[in-house]
């Protein structure tokens, strides 16, 4: 039973939508890269444990904090006698261990995976004693790119590599096991001590008037060739067809996500989206999915109308 279900961070889901309005400096930019490439890679292990067929519970991206230090736990699967804590590294290309250090095959040190390992799965275990849980906890290091290879491994290191994961997966799949209160007790206090984001984390600098305005295609992301016809909002790059108000409708989450403070408007979506050359149509769109507050030139407006009454 999948109790926290896969979902892209908050930060990727900024860059990514910054990448597209502004150039990023070189330092954000690797960091997009990064949190993308490491997306990608808890994608698809989240879609191979959806296959699982034991009784267990499956958390994915747990951010959680045991006496002030934070630790990220990238999968958690709870079986009735045993807990595997899974980090996926999605690293692509050669690597060699000599040592007991990571290089790649041009000599470049890398940050040593099971170090990082062996911190998060100490933090939990006595998180797990702080709540009077005593299962056993099985920790992993699991290397999820087709074209990743590790040479000069020692067997007995915690690591899944990609010719083992098939392998891996059945033996998850017969794992004696079965869910009871206590299980769903653990995983509903980890789920209380999540935290969404970090109270550390940076965010790149920039302002309204740096950021690149229009509604970008859903195809080919473009914002120069996007106008309004009729009733879509139409690419003249690629030809992709969006209904108008779906259009606007997804520029409004993008803002919401880029400026979470600023609130949400008739000029200011109209500004934002830029293709749309009639305000009343922006103020139809906000009005009919979004609760008004205020009148006049001072409303705005706040929870989606279908968000309220489900």
């Amino acid at each position: 039973m999948i109790i926290k279900p896969y979902q892209e961070s908050s930060l990727l889901k900024l860059l990514h939508c910054l990448n597209e309005r502004l150039e990023l400096s070189s330092e954000w930019k690797q960091q997009y890269l990064h949190l993308k490439k490491g997306h990608e890679g808890e994608q698809k292990l989240a879609n191979l444990l959806k296959d699982l067929r034991t009784d267990c519970l499956i958390l994915h991206n747990l951010l959680l904090e045991y006496h002030n230090a934070l630790f990220e736990i990238d999968v958690l699967l709870i079986f009735e006698n045993t807990i595997y804590l899974i980090e996926v590294k999605y690293y692509e290309g050669d690597y060699y261990i000599d040592s007991d250090i990571w290089y790649t095959l041009t000599k470049k040190e890398i940050h040593h995976p099971i170090l990082q390992l062996n911190r998060c799965v100490s933090l939990f275990r006595r998180l797990l004693q702080q709540y009077g849980v005593h299962l056993p906890v099985k920790e992993y290091a699991l290397f999820n790119h087709p074209e990743f290879t590790l040479y000069q491994a020692d067997p007995k290191l915690p690591i899944i590599l990609p010719t083992q994961i098939n392998r891996f997966k059945k033996h998850l799949d017969k794992v004696n096991s079965k869910m009871n209160e206590k299980h769903l007790q653990l995983a509903k206090k980890l789920l209380a001590d999540h935290m969404e984001k970090s109270p550390y984390q940076r965010l790149p600098d920039y302002s309204f008037e740096q950021i690149r305005k229009g509604i970008m295609c859903t195809g080919c992301h473009s914002f120069t060739a996007t106008s309004l016809i009729g009733r879509n909002i139409v690419c003249g790059h690629c030809g992709a067809k969006e209904n108008f108000e779906l259009a606007i409708l997804r520029s409004v989450d993008e803002f919401k996500l880029v400026f979470p403070d600023k609130k949400i408007t008739t000029h200011i979506i109209y500004e934002w989206c830029q293709v749309i050359a009639e305000k009343r149509i922006i103020s139809r769109t906000l009005r009919k999915n979004f609760i008004v507050q205020g009148y006049g030139r001072h409303a705005y407006y706040t929870g989606k109308k279908n968000a309220r009454s489900s």
